[in-house]
């Protein structure tokens, strides 16, 4: 056997092997009675080997986590608490003079691109019944490109908001403001949309010459249908709007839909001549 000892004349400390399958080897832990104390030294002194007792450290950990927990709590106590009062929307609803049992409504209205100039123009005219007469609260969200109506205080008449938001949105489809206006003075008118293809599938020339026969030579055909049904129509494009009671609509609707199919105009004039002459004798 060669000397392994070192140049310095030490030699490697060798610790207690340990058998496999076993763990680690855990710090050394004194032990606090005298007489074993005692034993370990005088093994100490006959051995050059020294042996380390494998010992579990789940206490020292649960002492220092309780410690450090110990510790929080101290620094938590040191420390005032900043803590804010909760804000009531029913305190600062009443503190602007809403009543308890208000509750704000709002409705918003998206406006297309080809309608932004219009609804400048006739700004104030779309205004006035809203917030005078509607008793509403109105605004032009610009971000958004949206016309906003709520509610206010003021407001008492419960359908009101879904008035103002119908009026608005039969601007925004191409009614003239004299027109819309009156889905604010009478319940029982409506606007119903539809497009040319919904009836008949046409594409190209045919639908141009479709859109011409509703139409006629300077609008002719339109303003009969709307004269003879009591009716507002908007041709936008392929898309057709019609603003009217129930009844109306349905007899605007027939005669703009025979036109689509190809009646010829001279047809549709005489069936809306007695249409007319019907609607005139109840009245």
């Amino acid at each position: 056997m060669q000397d392994t000892g070192d140049v310095s004349g030490f030699q490697p400390v060798r610790g207690k092997r340990v058998a496999r399958g076993a763990g680690a080897a855990a710090p050394y832990k004194a032990k606090q009675d005298d007489s074993t104390m005692e034993g370990c030294e005088e093994m100490m002194e006959g051995n050059d080997e020294i042996a380390f007792e494998t010992v579990a450290v789940e206490k020292d950990e649960e002492i220092e986590i309780e410690a450090s927990k110990d510790q929080k709590e101290g620094e938590e106590e040191g420390e005032e608490e900043v803590s804010f009062p909760a804000v009531m929307i029913e305190d600062h609803l009443k503190a602007r003079g809403f009543t308890k049992d208000y509750k704000l409504r709002m409705r918003r209205i998206a406006v297309p691109s080809h309608r932004y100039t219009p609804l400048k123009k006739h700004w104030l005219e779309i205004l006035q019944p809203l917030v005078e007469h509607m008793k509403l609260q109105v605004r032009m969200n610009t971000k958004r490109r949206s016309v906003e109506i709520r509610t206010s205080p003021e407001t008492k008449d419960i359908s009101a908001l879904q008035k103002a938001a119908d009026f608005v949105r039969a601007f925004m489809l191409g009614f003239e403001v004299q027109d819309a206006i009156a889905l604010l003075r009478l319940d029982d008118l409506f606007v119903e949309s539809f497009e040319v293809k919904d009836v008949k599938r046409l594409q190209g020339d045919h639908l141009s010459r479709c859109i011409g026969r509703i139409s006629g030579k300077d609008g002719k055909t339109k303003y009969a249908i709307e004269n003879s049904t009591r009716t507002r129509i908007v041709v936008a494009d392929s898309r057709i709007h019609i603003l009217g009671s129930f009844q109306n609509i349905r007899f605007a609707r027939n005669a703009v839909c025979s036109l689509i199919l190809g009646s010829p105009p001279g047809k549709v004039y005489n069936h809306l001549r007695a249409i007319s002459k019907r609607m005139s004798e109840r009245m």
